[in-house]
């Protein structure tokens, strides 16, 4: 019974661990649009900080690619990462 319950606490965790992606992910979707949409009524381009992320992606300099897109888009943590990867 008690290897039971593991099994099941196991797959509820992985049950939430998707759907906390699944949200991280729409979330992400959502914040890119809105850079977008603002970064064209303010006339600058994301291509500005995109393409310095992947000079600092072809120097292997991953850490760094993350803490930049941070710091200028204002992301999170995970949110900047995705994007990041997404750029790769």
């Amino acid at each position: 019974m008690g290897s039971e319950f593991i099994g099941y606490l196991i797959l509820l965790t992985i049950i939430y661990v998707m759907v906390t992606v699944g949200k991280l992910e729409g979330r992400i979707k959502g914040l890119q649009h809105s850079i977008q949409q603002i970064s064209k009524q303010v006339g600058v381009s994301t291509e500005v900080i995109d393409n310095e992320v992947r000079d600092l992606l072809e120097e292997g300099k991953d850490v760094a690619a993350v803490k930049r897109v941070r710091e200028t888009l204002g992301l999170t943590l995970v949110e900047a990462k995705k994007y990041v990867d997404q750029l790769k």
